[in-house]
Formats: structure tokens, C-alpha cells, sequence
């Protein structure tokens, strides 16, 4: 069975070192120190060692199994969440008013690494929680923060995202789920697919976020409302339930069942211990559903889900890329085979002359540095996504929170894209380590590589993330975001190499205006050399803070300037190569 611990040395380093994660506790006024962090850290990597871990490949084994409307989660999960709500996993981020711990969005990301590095499925269960509870939290009346949050933020019940139908897909201005005023509530009908954890066995209640549109609503993504429709109703009586009447019945302390239930749930390539459901809404009469802030502004309260969500399926590509990446090298450190060439120990492994173990074919070893290379540029890239993040929030003054709003903005389509592109670049690379054996499903990379390959599709397809970058984020505000990542980022000390990706910037711009189509189809290519691109800027810096922090580990100083080195002489300079397509076009 394939064994996962946390990077708790890079984590710590990038904390640490790199982002200064004591000046972010004392911004967030949490009232806790770096110790504790490290102590949080720390239980949390056993937690995703001992507990989750041990499940990935039974998940993967035996799946979720439905049953006319309920869904059982594969041995052990059930168990495994309760212990994960009993610890307070769940309310890491969140406000202190409703239970949460008040801790940064970096140290919040830093844990969901692990989880989704130990078992993404698992971790899918609170991403999904987490998107309710931003958006309530941001968006919601009082009373629903009162009614919802502090059990949302415990774990005790969970969040969904309910905004995909089938003749929609990713086209949520093409939505029909209808929702008809009822007194002080909506009637809900329709149907949604792709449900993340619609319907379990985790908790009692599920509330479901779900987008949906009002009779006279106009036309388009400017007709959409978003509403609380919870699986289970609490004070109402069982009159009338769905009937579209008032409710004159007496209150009762039970639970009611709104009219609502999965129908089925997917089969799918991967994260088998994920449940994924298609959900309808109203075959009784209607869903009853609680409008979340003004009618037609669904689209906008839509998106504070959407883009924290995105930045947490980035973190997926990371994990399953620091997963695959402790297989093939744990693998090549065992294996036997083959003549050794004489590669040296520069921190991946050792040799046996004598017994070569497959580290020391070169090719093998290049493969390695790839991953590991790739993994620490995805980590430097989401971790200081979050970095902005907190100080968007919690700075004191306005013009840093807005210089680093507008790279949150810029930078979470890169950060999702980029990272999930490379997770599943990374399994199937890891695979190849491990040759043939890695083409079974004992070995455990396969699953990785099954598992990976939606998190390129979650939340947007990297196409969407692409077209946001090109189409939105580098015009907005007369191009004010670029030029706040360009001053953060870029200074006269590392300009040069970077120079191709300010070129190509502007080219993008001009096509955006001036040829939309060739920006179109040039997107992608180009948020993949900005990801690469950034990736370097961080990794180099990275580099020039390990060099000048004093008792450094002698062997983390190793490792890290060989990924560096690595990095810049054999995965940047594609930028170059994509920057001359796009100033050809």
C-alpha cells in the first residue's frame, strides 16, 4: 500500500521563511503564534498519514454503493470524517463568531494539501462545505448566518455547489431550474448533475447551494439567483411539504425532509470514494429554498464560491502530485535492475554499484527531478495565491489589500490550471517510473492518475480558466492587474528572463481587442507559460532566501538548488518557445 507523508520541511520553509507566516497570524489577529501553527502542522500530517491515507486505495477498491436515494461511503470513511470534525479540520479558515479557528487561508491551504495528498476524495467532502460557507459568510442575511454557519463551519453538516444541468455543463447562462416565491421561501424544481458529495453518509443534513432562476427573471447569466435548499428542513411541520401552500401545521423539533433526492450517482474514472450525484429538485412539488441576498445577483455570489473552490482543486493537482512524486521515487530507491552509470546522491537516493537500484539510470533520475521540480513551482505558486489572499482580507491599508486582491484575481486561474495540468502531467511521468508494474492497479500510481485527471475539469475546464485569464483578468480595470503582479513580482535583479512573458502579455492584450479568436486559441498556451514563467520567479526566489537562512539543513540547501537549477535549464525556457507563437500570430 503506498505510503504518503506531509513535505512538512518545504511547507515549513515556504511558511517560514518564504511568506513570513507570523506577520500574517498577527494581521489576522488569530491570537495565535507560529508554534502553534507548527503544532497544527504537525497533527495534521499524522491525521493525513495515519487516518486518510490507509483509506485512499479501499475507497478507490470499493466505491460508493446507491440505494433508492442513499448513498454508502466505502469502509472506514464515515469513521474517518467523524474523527476529522471531532479534531476541528473543518473549521481551520473560518470566523471565530461561528466556531472557526480564525487561521490564515495559507495555513488552511498548507492542510488541504495534505488531505488531498493523503486521499482527494476525502478531501472533496469539506472543499465543497468550505464554498458554501464563503459564500454565506460573504452573502447571507444574518439570520441565515446564525441558522447555517456555525454547523457548516464544525463539519457537523456539509455544503454543496449545485449549478451544473444537463444541457448546460459549463454554460450556466443556459440553466432552467426554476424558483417560484412562496411566502417567506422559493419552490425549487429541476435537476443538477456532477453534485460533489450530493447525497452520503457523513452527516445528517446537506445543504445545498443552488443556482436557479425567478419566472420574470431576464435572460442569460443576469437571470440567476442563488439559494440555501437543505437537504433536511428544521421547524417545519410535515403539512404541506412541497405542496406550494403555507405551512399552517404545528412546529415540531423534527427534521422534515425537503423535496429533494439524488437520483443516481456517476461512474466514474476515478475518486470512486467521492460520490457524485445527479440531484433533483421539486418531483413533489418544489424544493423549498431560501434566497441567499438579492434576486439575480446568483451569478456574482456564484463566483465567491467558484474562486476559492478553484484555488483548492489546484491544491488537488499539488497533492496528487506530491503523492505521485513519494511513489516513483520510493519505487526507483528499491527497484533493482540494470547497469548503474555512475549518478551521483544530490538528494534523491543513494547507489549500489554492485545492485544499481533504477535511480541511477539517468533518465529515471531526470523523470524524478521533473516531478519534483513541477510539485515545489505548483506549491510556491498556490501558497502565495494564499498569501494574497490574507492580506486582501486582514491588511490595514488599502492599497495593499487592493494590489493583492488584484493578484488573487490574476493569479487563481494559473494557480488552478497550471497546478491540476501538472498533477496529472506528474502521475503519468510517475508511472512511467515505475515501468510496467505502474500499469497495475496494486502499485497505486494508477489510481493517482485516474484520480487526477478531473481536477483539470472541476470548477471550469483549464479552458475557462484560460479564457478568464486572457478574456477578463489582463484587460480589467485598463490592465491594473498585470501591472500589480508586474511590480510584486518582477523587479530589475530578474527581469531579463522574464521579459517574454511582459511581451507576450501585451500581445495577448492587443489580440484580445483586435483579433479575439487567435486570443482564443492561443489562451491556453498562454497561461501555461505564464504558470512556468511564475513558477521560475518563486522557485529563484525561494533559492536566494534558503542560501541566506541561517542552519538551514545542509540537505534541504541540496535538494532545493538542484530543483532550481533544474528548473531553469530544462523546463523555462518553454516560455520562450510559446512567447514566439504568440508574437507570430
Amino acid at each position: 500500500m503506498p505510503n504518503y507523508n506531509a513535505p512538512l520541511d518545504e511547507i515549513r520553509f515556504l511558511l517560514y521563511q518564504c511568506l513570513d507566516v507570523e506577520k500574517i497570524l498577527e494581521m489576522c489577529s488569530s491570537g495565535i503564534g507560529a508554534d502553534v501553527v507548527d503544532a497544527i502542522l504537525e497533527e495534521a500530517a499524522k491525521f493525513a498519514k495515519n487516518e486518510l491515507a490507509p483509506l485512499n486505495q479501499v475507497g478507490d477498491k470499493e466505491g460508493c454503493k446507491f440505494n433508492d436515494g442513499e448513498v454508502k461511503t466505502p469502509t472506514g470513511f464515515k469513521e474517518a470524517y467523524r474523527k476529522f470534525v471531532a479534531s476541528g479540520w473543518n473549521s481551520v479558515p473560518f470566523s471565530l463568531e461561528y466556531g472557526g479557528q480564525g487561521l490564515p487561508w495559507l495555513v488552511a491551504i498548507a492542510i488541504s494539501e495534505m488531505w488531498n495528498g493523503a486521499n482527494m476524495a476525502f478531501g472533496l467532502c469539506p472543499l465543497l462545505t468550505q464554498g458554501a460557507v464563503e459564500s454565506l459568510t460573504h452573502h447571507g442575511s444574518t439570520e441565515q448566518k446564525d441558522k447555517y454557519l456555525a454547523k457548516l463551519i464544525s463539519g457537523e453538516w456539509t455544503g454543496t455547489m449545485c449549478l451544473t444541468e444537463p444541457q448546460a455543463g459549463s454554460d450556466l447562462a443556459a440553466i432552467r431550474t426554476t424558483a417560484v416565491k412562496n411566502g417567506d421561501h422559493y419552490l425549487i424544481k429541476g435537476q443538477k448533475i456532477f453534485i460533489t458529495y450530493g447525497e452520503h453518509d457523513f452527516a445528517d443534513n446537506i445543504i445545498h447551494m443552488v443556482l436557479a432562476r425567478l419566472p420574470s427573471a431576464p435572460e442569460g447569466v443576469k437571470g440567476i439567483s442563488l439559494f440555501i435548499v437543505p437537504k433536511l428542513l428544521e421547524g417545519l411541520g410535515t403539512g404541506g411539504l412541497g405542496l406550494g401552500k403555507e405551512m399552517p401545521s404545528p412546529i415540531t423539533h423534527h427534521p422534515t425532509p425537503n423535496d429533494l433526492k439524488a437520483i443516481s450517482i456517476e461512474h466514474k474514472l476515478g475518486i470512486h470514494a467521492s460520490p457524485t450525484a445527479i440531484m433533483s429538485f421539486g418531483d413533489n412539488g418544489g424544493a423549498i429554498g431560501y434566497l441567499v441576498g438579492e434576486e439575480n445577483n446568483g451569478l456574482k455570489y456564484m463566483f465567491t464560491m467558484m474562486n476559492n473552490a478553484r484555488l483548492s482543486v489546484g491544491v488537488e493537482g499539488l497533492g496528487i502530485s506530491e503523492s505521485s512524486y513519494q511513489q516513483a521515487l520510493a519505487y526507483a530507491n528499491e527497484r533493482v535492475q540494470g547497469k548503474s552509470v555512475g549518478i551521483r546522491n544530490l538528494g534523491l537516493g543513494g547507489e549500489n554499484l554492485s545492485n544499481p537500484t533504477i535511480i541511477s539510470h539517468p533518465d529515471v533520475y531526470r523523470m524524478l527531478l521533473t516531478i519534483k521540480a513541477q510539485t515545489e513551482a505548483s506549491r510556491a505558486i498556490i501558497y502565495s495565491v494564499a498569501s494574497a489572499m490574507d492580506y486582501a482580507r486582514h491588511h490595514t491599508d488599502d492599497k495593499t489589500r487592493q494590489i493583492n486582491q488584484d493578484i488573487v484575481d490574476l493569479l487563481t486561474p494559473i494557480a488552478k490550471a497550471h497546478a491540476t495540468e501538472l498533477g496529472f502531467a506528474n502521475s503519468s511521468l510517475a508511472m512511467q517510473v515505475f515501468g510496467g508494474v505502474g500499469y497495475i492497479e496494486e502499485t497505486g500510481i494508477a489510481q493517482n492518475l485516474r484520480d487526477s485527471r478531473i481536477a483539470m475539469i472541476y470548477e471550469g475546464t483549464n479552458g475557462i480558466q484560460a479564457m478568464d485569464l486572457v478574456f477578463r483578468k489582463l484587460n480589467l480595470y485598463d490592465g491594473r492587474l498585470f501591472k500589480s503582479f508586474v511590480d510584486v513580482y518582477i523587479n530589475e535583479q530578474n527581469i531579463e528572463p522574464f521579459n517574454s512573458l511582459i511581451t507576450a502579455t501585451a500581445k495577448m492584450q492587443e489580440l484580445v481587442k483586435e483579433n479575439p479568436k487567435q486570443a482564443g486559441i492561443l489562451a491556453s498556451l498562454y497561461l501555461r507559460m505564464f504558470g512556468i514563467a511564475l513558477g521560475a520567479m518563486l522557485l529563484n526566489r525561494q533559492l536566494e532566501i534558503a542560501k541566506e537562512t541561517k542552519n538551514i539543513n545542509p540537505d534541504y540547501l541540496s535538494s532545493k538548488i538542484e530543483s532550481v537549477e533544474f528548473y531553469n535549464k530544462f523546463l523555462l525556457p518553454e516560455i520562450n518557445y510559446i512567447a514566439g507563437i504568440i508574437m507570430d500570430s
